[in-house]
């Protein structure tokens, strides 16, 4: 009889520990590391912008993202940039819901417009190529199966060369749909 017993604790115990187990590779199955995302208000602004993210841990990640205008776009002022982030997540579910970021961005801007004295005709400067800083925030919804949809808004300050553009700041705004591999 106790050996009974003690076979029946035995295979309980390893049960028990084979439940716990197959639960927790359930629950991890679809917190993937890698993501990659299309911003698709991006075409709107006769532009293209993709994103890459690898997640830390449960709350934070890096990623960077690169935004390219197309050759001859109505947009007059932006050529491309490439911004690294980090982002915080504050959910309950693995990388998703609310976020922070912080994000640093290359940037390549057109130079000041040189009026001519008639205040009619104008010349194009130079390229400007700077640095800008900046956070921002938003939120990300993630399915079982890895579909990932995301809208952010973000606002940075040029840091060395925003005399020579029309402008010192940049904005960031994404509606994005992509997948977490």
């Amino acid at each position: 009889m106790k050996k009974n017993f003690l076979l029946f604790i035995v295979l309980f115990a390893f049960c028990s520990i084979k439940a716990q187990a197959q639960s927790e590779t359930d629950a991890n199955s679809y917190q993937k590391n890698n993501e990659i995302k299309l911003n698709i208000i991006s075409p709107l602004l006769d532009a293209f912008e993709i994103g890459y993210e690898r997640f830390l841990n449960k709350n934070s990640s890096l990623g960077i993202s690169a935004f390219k205008v197309y050759e001859h776009s109505s947009n007059d002022d932006m050529n491309y940039y490439v911004s690294p982030y980090y982002r915080y997540y504050f959910g309950k579910k693995y990388a998703s819901g609310f976020f922070a970021e912080g994000f640093g961005m290359f940037t390549s801007i057109d130079g000041k417009k040189i009026y001519s004295a008639d205040k009619i005709t104008f010349t194009e400067g130079k390229d400007v190529y700077d640095l800008a800083l900046g956070a921002g925030f938003g939120w990300k919804l993630v399915t079982k199966k890895g579909l990932v949809f995301e809208a952010n808004a973000a606002y940075g300050k040029l840091v060395f060369n925003a005399g020579k553009t029309d402008h010192d700041q940049v904005i960031k705004l994404g509606l994005s749909v992509g997948y977490r591999f």
